[in-house]
């Protein structure tokens, strides 16, 4: 009985380290999936809209944009919507980078 106990802690504890191994290469923004037009914030307590706003102005910036909140629905298991906008002002070339797609 003492080695099947072994054994399931054994393979418990291997099964939470790979877990969180895994968790560390989700990306630069845990919580946070999109793209250069847009993308979704997991919704939390902690989430509010400036906290959000904050977050999509950081995913944003990596493609020289700015962020506008397009949905924010405060429950469990929803997510706060947010959109990538390009400055049509911006000139890529001046900047010595490509020109979007």
């Amino acid at each position: 009985m003492r080695v099947m106990s072994a054994a399931a802690a054994f393979l418990a504890a291997s099964f939470l380290a790979s877990g969180c191994a895994l968790a560390g290469i989700a990306g630069p923004d845990p919580g946070v999936t999109g793209n250069d037009t847009g993308g979704i914030i997991e919704w939390t307590p902690a989430i509010t809209v400036p906290v959000a706003k904050e977050i999509a102005v950081a995913h944003c910036a990596r493609w020289h944009r700015y962020a506008a909140i397009s949905s924010f629905h405060a429950a469990y298991g929803d997510y706060v919507g947010f959109e990538c906008i390009y400055d049509r002002r911006f000139d890529p070339r001046k900047q010595g980078l490509p020109p979007p797609m």
